[in-house]
């Protein structure tokens, strides 16, 4: 099982949504979600990679943890959401990477996407199509893949 750093953005149960912002070393807040609406799980980036969006790849991280915005967690790399994502007649590739912090306790026996309840990929895939579309976006899952078929997706800036 391949071994990923990732770093959280945005915590889990967030309503609030933060970037990282280069310039300034720091995490940025970007927008608020409307009421009611959270992040369902950490949500971050792999550093030094390259999505096809431009930025680094997107990885949700699954878990009980609840971190904060620059925890950095070593993760098992379990998946992918595969999709595109449109927006003013642009389509880009912005798949969503899925990984298991190695100390989580609760998914510790998670080594495949497939070994996710089916009820939490279809939720995650909910959460950011309704996301997306707050921006004016379309975002439209393709498929889900394994680990390995994630790892190739991971490629250095």
């Amino acid at each position: 099982m391949e071994t990923i750093t990732a770093i959280v953005e945005t915590p889990r149960g967030s309503n609030a949504k933060y970037n990282y912002d280069e310039q300034h070393s720091g995490f940025k807040l970007k927008k608020l979600l409307p009421a009611g609406m959270v992040f369902p799980f950490d949500f971050g980036f792999i550093p030094s990679t390259k999505g096809g969006d431009g930025d680094p790849l997107d990885v949700i991280i699954i878990s009980e943890i609840k971190s904060f915005p620059g925890c950095i967690m070593d993760c098992r790399l379990i998946g992918a959401i595969t999709a595109n994502q449109s927006a003013q007649g642009k389509t880009v590739r912005n798949d969503r990477l899925l990984a298991v912090p190695l100390a989580s306790q609760l998914f510790q026996t998670i080594r495949s996407i497939h070994d996710l309840p089916k009820e939490i990929v279809t939720q995650l895939e909910s959460f950011f199509i309704n996301y997306n579309k707050l921006e004016g976006k379309i975002f439209k899952p393709i498929k889900h893949i394994s680990s390995q078929q994630a790892l190739k997706l991971i490629k250095p800036r």
